[in-house]
């Protein structure tokens, strides 16, 4: 289990957010998520090969992590437990591993998390971003000066 104060590090330190599964339906989860992070001034990139869309919102929308032409500091997971390891897998294979893997409330998966640990990726399972932030009574990312 996370401590607060690594969760603290984490969502002060990271400055770059793909959200894997991100959806352009307003009801959806994943997008409060998306809209909020963005609104806390975190720098958020859609993923989801699905949507025709090139953006949500002002966010763009990205296919896959590999279009990304930039380093990811964390990569948000909104897919099941299941599929989160296909998710991981991909993200093992990226020429710049982000700091952090987040599995959003009720997304578990030991084996995939294990393999991301071994290269040094923290990892936090079964929690969602906004509403960490918000019980820990934080604003977004820490200034990068």
């Amino acid at each position: 289990m996370i401590s607060d104060i690594d969760l603290i590090r984490v969502l002060e330190g990271t400055y770059t957010i793909a959200i894997v599964g991100a959806s352009n339906n307003p009801t959806r989860a994943s997008y409060q998520v998306l809209m909020e992070l963005n609104e806390r001034g975190y720098q958020i990139f859609a993923v989801n090969p699905a949507l025709e869309d090139n953006k949500i919102g002002s966010v763009p929308r990205y296919r896959s992590l590999r279009e990304i032409d930039q380093p990811i500091d964390m990569v948000d997971i909104f897919r099941n437990s299941e599929a989160a390891a296909d998710v991981v897998d991909d993200i093992l294979e990226l020429p710049v591993l982000p700091k952090t893997i987040w599995m959003q409330l009720g997304v578990i998966n030991e084996i995939a998390a294990e393999k991301a640990r071994a290269k040094g990726i923290d990892v936090v399972m079964d929690r969602c971003p906004k509403i960490e932030l918000l019980r820990l009574g934080l604003k977004g990312p820490k200034s990068r000066v």
